[in-house]
């Protein structure tokens, strides 16, 4: 029987399809290339090549897109009705899981899986994502030391798994550690884009905005390319060390050129532009028509049940762009769910208080901003991207306590704030308006 180049068998594969097969993995691993094309020749070669389907799965799981979502339950549909060994059965019940909306069973699903079989790394790196989407910064950490000790030096990947290890060290603050296994990850590959994005990481969280530009910048050619599916992302770690030395220009520049020429229309790419407009407009930047395009955008994905996170940085683009009709459609439906998943669970608990929050600052209404942001700004390990991405929550509630004449409270975040990044003209900012005369609190730096 064929195997992957990890050891791992693959029943039903040729050794055209096992071809296809290694392609697609390797383009998913450093996130450049189109994984699903080859998938699907894999599968319409030879449909009882599961292994291929698995994948497939995989892929339009994690996008947290409606449209994929629909196409991964098709898959799992197929799949279930195969003849399946025990780690493609155990592969499906993680799926099963996941796309019931219960993120961590499929992630405990996984961590089973891993002991089992520590050398799978589709397995790995579908449960990383999954512990990202899930903001659960120990398993991201854990997940690889558990099986890296059995990845012996020399076996195809193993720069893949310390890529991600790296990345789950920076989360859980072991930034030393984190850059130098970050670094030790790219020597062996160049193109992961994850282990460079871990590297980005720390720097972001150490306040090294000039080292950041740097990294960013020297690299550049490993991670901007066409074909790479993470481009928007690093372009996204490059304008966040140009905001925090107040560079709002290059910033602009940034989300007009890279960041938002394309229109993308992939979940990720749109967080990260609602997330920096969002940004820019607490500097006191006016962006202008771009959320205009972007709202556009966030039209096909944001449906207020599949994935929260998403929904919330949806309603940031509404809100600029004055949709309140869809402001308003997106809170009816999270105030209406009913079930009880996981997601509707991180629906009703986070992700309403997060976008009620959002759309009072946005109207002016600084106290029941302050008041929907404070009891939610801890939801890590509850759902939802990175510390980088989840900052915005700190920033948009210091910024409503500053506005709110919440003197107390905006003056302890800033603390807060200069304690982790004590050399961020922000975070210095936000210190002198808190404790500035009361004529001059509301004045942006």
């Amino acid at each position: 029987m064929l195997t992957d180049r990890q050891g791992n068998a693959l029943p039903g594969a040729t050794a055209e399809t096992l071809a296809l097969y290694n392609s697609a993995i390797d383009a998913f691993n450093i996130y450049r290339g189109d994984p699903i094309a080859p998938l699907d020749q894999a599968i319409e070669v030879a449909p009882d090549f599961t292994m291929a389907r698995i994948a497939r799965t995989y892929l339009f799981a994690l996008a947290t897109e409606p449209a994929a979502a629909i196409a991964a339950k098709a898959d799992l549909a197929t799949a279930k009705e195969s003849r399946l060994d025990d780690r493609e059965a155990s592969h499906v019940a993680a799926l099963a899981l996941l796309l019931a909306g219960e993120w961590s069973a499929a992630g405990l699903a996984l961590d089973r899986h891993n002991l089992r079989y520590p050398n799978d790394l589709l397995a790995l790196q579908a449960g990383h994502l999954i512990d990202f989407y899930r903001a659960n910064a120990r398993n991201l950490r854990d997940r690889l030391a558990r099986v890296l000790p059995r990845w012996s030096p020399d076996m195809p990947g193993r720069s893949i798994a310390q890529g991600m290890y790296a990345f789950g060290l920076e989360e859980t603050g072991d930034y030393v550690r984190a850059e130098e296994t970050g670094r030790q990850a790219l020597d062996q590959q160049p193109l992961d884009c994850w282990a460079h994005h871990a590297v980005a990481h720390v720097m972001e969280m150490q306040g090294r905005a000039q080292d950041g530009i740097g990294w960013m910048t020297a690299r550049e050619p490993y991670w901007s390319g066409d074909d790479n599916l993470f481009k928007v992302h690093n372009w996204w770690h490059l304008t966040l060390c140009h905001l925090d030395l107040g560079q709002t220009q290059e910033v602009l520049a940034l989300y007009d050129g890279p960041i938002r020429k394309e229109r993308s229309a992939v979940a990720l790419d749109m967080i990260d532009a609602s997330a920096l407009l969002w940004r820019l407009t607490l500097t006191g930047q006016d962006v202008g028509e771009r959320w205009q395009e972007l709202a556009t955008a966030w039209d096909q994905h944001a449906d207020g049940t599949l994935y929260p996170f998403n929904d919330w940085h949806a309603v940031m683009a509404y809100l600029g762009a004055g949709r309140d009709d869809r402001v308003e459609e997106l809170l009816t439906t999270l105030r209406a769910t009913r079930d009880q998943s996981e997601t509707a669970t991180w629906a009703r608990r986070t992700g309403l208080p997060l976008v009620e929050g959002f759309v009072a600052f946005w109207r002016g209404d600084y106290t029941t901003a302050t008041e929907r942001l404070h009891p939610v700004r801890f939801i890590a390990n509850t759902f939802g991207g990175s510390h980088a991405q989840r900052d915005i929550i700190d920033w948009t509630l210091t910024e409503a306590a500053l506005r709110g004449g919440h003197r107390d409270l905006a003056e302890g975040l800033a603390h807060e704030r200069l304690a982790l990044k004590p050399h961020s003209p922000i975070n210095r900012d936000f210190l002198r308006r808190a404790t500035a005369p009361a004529k001059e609190e509301l004045k942006i730096a």
